[in-house]
């Protein structure tokens, strides 16, 4: 079978192969290796933008495109910060960590040797699986690439004739390290993405904003009315809670308001809020639902009305409304009395009397593709639509994001955005898009697009993949999940036996039964990630 290569925007590059000399060989061993304590130990640490204090991430070392990938048990947490090599110290820290001799007794034993006399001597322990991000090679250096038939004989059977997949089904495996793709299966059909949908929208706002952008909320004064107005900045994780955990917070935003309102004497404000920085409908096309808040550029909390910060949960019914209420009682515990806020905009003449800003966007993407965040993925295309000037509405960030990634030479051709989430059922992206996209944030060239692979779930470890690979590529698997009545998908990267790294898009469309071809993707990625054709 005689499969070709992807456009030329993607050849080989030498530099590439020699970042992919650090992904070390036999990883799946060492994962396999690292056991159920560890697992535990790796979902113990929830997601979290907090103290996030990374050196600017366009800084990252060449070397951290590929080879940072190769995760396992006990250092794939997604928490951060990142290192001055690209590499989450947490990560490193826990690679460290299970570098050390340990063995049943975990290398507590008595005496010089750390044996106690007549017992064993502890067994090593399997070495740190995560690669090093500075450069350091593996033995033997890079593999080739697995033969096209040979992929051909181990996908089809999975992929071409599972009845699980329903009716129209299309893949794509490419090698990530050459751009040459080794598996097709109708891979230039676009289908329905679902939330792999959001792998696009991180490219295209990377590339737009920068990996370093904040996204910042504002209170401004009227100085010839004494209006007070907030300005909402697009930032969906604004937060009200008293552990904001390195989010922006509201609270701190009313203890400065009110600060800078006492040193004018202002003690009794109107309150307005300004929501303008969006235009068009709030409404997503699905209608109310408990996946997604109104999108709105003032929200805090993204609207839920409990205590979750990922995944579906009760909205309020105006988001803006019900930060700005929240907002004035923060004011109130500071001696300001604000008024029943209402819609406003605020002029170019107002004063700004104190800002939050949000986590760097590289964070931000991180936390949207580890969650599947469809908030953080409606607000992420609208400023992509904003700082390309493009109307900040449904259609003006898909024809920003389809602009993006034209602009990069990736194959757009069929693509449609219509939102930035996926879940819209009328959006349409095909498999070669979906690997060019990580093969494009897999290129030393870009470490801007780095965040769109390393905040890929991780496979039965992090995120949407949290449940899922209980029997097998734990920890080898970063994918993106989409689901959708009747559509099921999978995008991603994969490091093989040997530490050669793909990427690869599977997506399935008219299926009947949700666990069935869920399951069918699964087996996909894990054969990528257990056979060396």
């Amino acid at each position: 079978m005689t499969v070709p290569e992807l456009r030329p925007w993607r050849t080989a590059r030498p530099r590439v192969a020699r970042a992919a000399d650090a992904v070390r060989p036999r990883v799946s061993r060492f994962v396999r290796a690292a056991g159920p304590r560890v697992a535990r130990l790796a979902r113990a640490t929830a997601p979290r933008l907090a103290r996030i204090t990374r050196p600017k991430t366009w800084q990252y070392t060449a070397g951290a495109a590929t080879a940072g990938l190769a995760l396992a048990a006990g250092v794939v947490t997604v928490a951060g910060p990142w290192d001055s090599t690209g590499q989450r110290t947490a990560e490193r820290d826990r690679a460290v960590a299970l570098g050390r001799p340990g063995g049943t007794d975990h290398g507590r034993g008595s005496g010089a040797s750390g044996t106690s006399s007549g017992s064993p001597r502890p067994a090593p322990s399997a070495g740190a699986v995560l690669a090093g991000l500075d450069g350091t090679s593996a033995p033997g250096g890079i593999k080739a690439a697995p033969g096209d038939q040979d992929l051909a004989d181990l996908l089809d059977p999975l992929l071409k004739d599972a009845p699980g997949l329903g009716g129209r089904r299309a893949a794509a495996v490419v090698d990530l390290t050459t751009g040459k793709r080794l598996y097709g299966l109708g891979p230039d059909a676009p289908l329905t993405p679902a939330s792999t949908t959001k792998i696009a929208t991180a490219v295209a706002a990377l590339t737009a904003l920068g990996p370093d952008h904040r996204l910042t909320t504002r209170t401004a004064l009227e100085a010839d009315t004494g209006e007070v107005v907030l300005v909402g900045g697009g930032d969906p994780t604004l937060t009200a809670r008293e552990d904001a955990r390195g989010l922006a917070s509201l609270r701190t935003l009313a203890g400065k308001t009110a600060a800078a309102l006492k040193k004018r004497g202002v003690r009794e404000v109107t309150l307005s809020y300004d929501t303008t920085l969006y235009a068009g409908t709030e409404m997503h096309p699905i209608g109310v639902n408990e996946n997604l808040a109104r999108v709105t550029a003032l929200m805090a909390d993204e609207g839920r009305t409990d205590d979750s910060t990922s995944g579906p949960a009760p909205r309020v019914p105006d988001p803006a409304a019900d930060a700005a209420r929240t907002f004035a009682g923060l004011l109130k515990q500071h001696g300001v009395t604000a008024s029943a806020p209402g819609p406003s905009k605020a002029t170019g003449r107002a004063d700004t009397l104190a800002t939050v800003s949000s986590p760097p966007l590289s964070a931000l993407v991180e936390r949207m593709l580890t969650n599947s965040d469809n908030d953080l993925a409606e607000a992420l295309a609208r400023h992509t639509a904003v700082a390309t000037g493009k109307p900040a509405d449904f259609d003006g960030a898909g024809a920003a994001v389809t602009a993006r990634l034209k602009q990069l030479g990736l194959p757009v051709g069929g693509a449609r955005f219509h939102d930035g989430s996926g879940l819209d059922r009328t959006d349409l992206i095909s498999p070669d898009l979906l690997t060019a996209l990580l093969a494009e944030a897999a290129d030393p060239a870009r470490p801007q697009l780095r965040p769109v692979l390393t905040g890929l779930p991780v496979a039965h470890f992090t995120g949407t993949l949290a449940g899922r690979y209980t029997d097998g590529a734990a920890g080898l698997v970063r994918a993106k999940t989409g689901t959708l009545t009747g559509v099921n998908t999978l995008a991603g990267t994969v490091t093989t036996p040997d530490g050669r790294l793909l990427g690869f898009a599977f997506l399935a469309n008219d299926t009947t039964d949700a666990w069935a071809a869920q399951s069918a993707l699964d087996g996909a990625a894990t054969t990528l990630a257990s056979e060396t054709p």
